[in-house]
């Protein structure tokens, strides 16, 4: 028993040293640095605006989830040329999907492609950046709607020739569904506002998220090949495409950024059962993503190297204790009070530092994140790392469509409508004097009520 409280002690107070020093530092890091406002850039009229194609890969999707997406997209309040390309594959739905295809087919700036099976997502998404030819290739999600800046901040973010991506701020459009959708939602402000945000700092962001990331058609053109055919152990990767293609452009030299005035809603699992199969198709995609970012420390600031090593270790010392302090309950039948009063500070720490940094005391909450995490999802990222030449996706299925539902869509007010005159109509709404950020974070509000999809997810 005393080997077993040792070891639980060690791993713990290891595993708080790290991720003290690792939390710092990146709390330090993910404060916005200093930057010209967005009104500021578009006041600059010498700036000549590039192309942008925005490629939607869908799967057996739910047609308002698709419609509300695509409505997003054609309300984007964008000076540039705007393309946007939707790419069925193989939908066993695809009937239903019909009556939001429509909607498009007389906006010219719609291009809607049906293929005639499932490919997977990524193929998809390559088929689409082939045949177009924009100088900006945003990819989006089938279950993501943008805010109507997101594509003006992304491309002025990219105006730089040397990034080859860039992600905006992901937060759930169905927050308020369920306890689990909640956490979700802080989960994904916490990867975005310190993770990314931190790494965006040194033009290393690891993970430029499916849901809503802008790149450089030029540096595409330079990758796509390897893209499209990763393998591991000899077998063809479908899922990771994100983090995958974020590592290829950072191995080439580009730098990836995160704009975190970019909003995106996207739906996320209201349910631990497609939670859990998503997190281990991530877990897989991130340790085989990881090994192949090793070759890259070197040569990136010495914060990243720290950043790998307390997102991969610091699970491992978690795992540790954890463990050892169970089996010291229940063989030994002593409490590991040192253990369990260690991880109860660091998570209150840690929550009470995003609740200030967010300004809401919600994050608070997030605590229950900890005992997810211990008993769920590490035992889960143990799996994963045993299975890492499973590629199955886990979640694709037909979304559940009421009878007469498809008759529910109904065209969104620029649906059809040549650029110019969408360009129109947002000057004529737009308020003088007034911030766009928080139109912005309204047009997200109100698709809190969204349906769940988990295609693709």
């Amino acid at each position: 028993m005393d080997l077993l409280a040792t070891t639980s002690a060690v791993a713990v107070t290891s595993y708080a040293l790290l991720s003290a020093v690792y939390k710092s530092a990146q709390a330090l890091y993910a404060q916005p640095a200093n930057a010209s406002s967005l009104d500021d850039d578009l006041a600059q009229s010498e700036i000549a605006l590039p192309s942008v194609d925005v490629i939607v890969p869908c799967f057996n999707e739910n047609p308002n989830t698709l419609s509300k997406c695509l409505e997003s997209i054609a309300s984007q309040d964008y000076a540039g040329k705007l393309r946007v390309y939707v790419v069925d594959d193989g939908s066993a739905n695809r009937d239903v999907l019909r009556s939001v295809h429509n909607i498009y087919a007389n906006d010219p700036r719609f291009s809607i492609t049906l293929l005639p099976k499932n490919v997977g997502k990524r193929k998809a998404q390559i088929a689409a950046i082939r045949s177009s030819a924009g100088d900006l290739v945003l990819n989006v999600d089938s279950d993501t709607i943008l805010a109507t800046d997101v594509v003006t901040k992304l491309a002025l973010k990219m105006r730089e020739p040397e990034i080859g991506a860039a992600m905006g701020q992901l937060i759930a459009s169905n927050r308020g569904e369920t306890w689990l959708t909640k956490l979700i939602d802080m989960e994904y402000w916490l990867a975005c506002n310190e993770e990314r945000a931190a790494q965006a700092r040194f033009g290393a962001v690891m993970c430029c998220c499916g849901p809503c990331a802008m790149y450089r058609r030029s540096a595409l053109a330079l990758l796509l090949d390897q893209y499209e055919a990763q393998f591991f152990r000899g077998k063809p990767s479908d899922f990771g495409e994100d983090r995958h293609l974020t590592i290829l452009m950072l191995k080439a030299g580009f730098r990836t950024e995160y704009v975190p005035d970019a909003i995106a809603a996207t739906v996320v699992p209201d349910g631990l059962g497609p939670y859990l199969r998503q997190q281990l198709r991530w877990a897989r995609s991130t340790f085989r993503d990881t090994f192949l970012a090793l070759s890259l420390l070197p040569e990136l600031d010495g914060y990243l190297t720290l950043d790998v090593i307390g997102q991969n270790l610091g699970p491992l010392l978690l795992a540790v204790s954890s463990l050892a302090a169970l089996t010291q309950l229940v063989i030994g039948g002593s409490v590991p009070w040192w253990t369990g009063l260690t991880i109860a500070a660091m998570t209150m720490v840690r929550c009470s530092v995003a609740a200030f940094r967010a300004r809401e005391v919600r994050f608070l909450g997030f605590s229950l994140h900890t005992p997810i995490n211990i008993f769920l999802l590490l035992p889960l990222k143990a799996y994963a790392l045993c299975t890492l030449s499973n590629s199955d996706w886990l979640s694709r299925k037909v979304a559940n469509v009421a009878e007469g539902e498809s008759q529910a869509v109904t065209p969104h007010p620029n649906a059809g409508l040549s650029p110019s005159s969408t360009a129109r109509i947002s000057r004529t709404i737009r308020q003088p004097g007034v911030s766009r950020r928080p139109s912005s974070l309204a047009v997200t509000e109100r698709v809190c009520a969204s349906d769940r999809s988990t295609a693709y997810k």
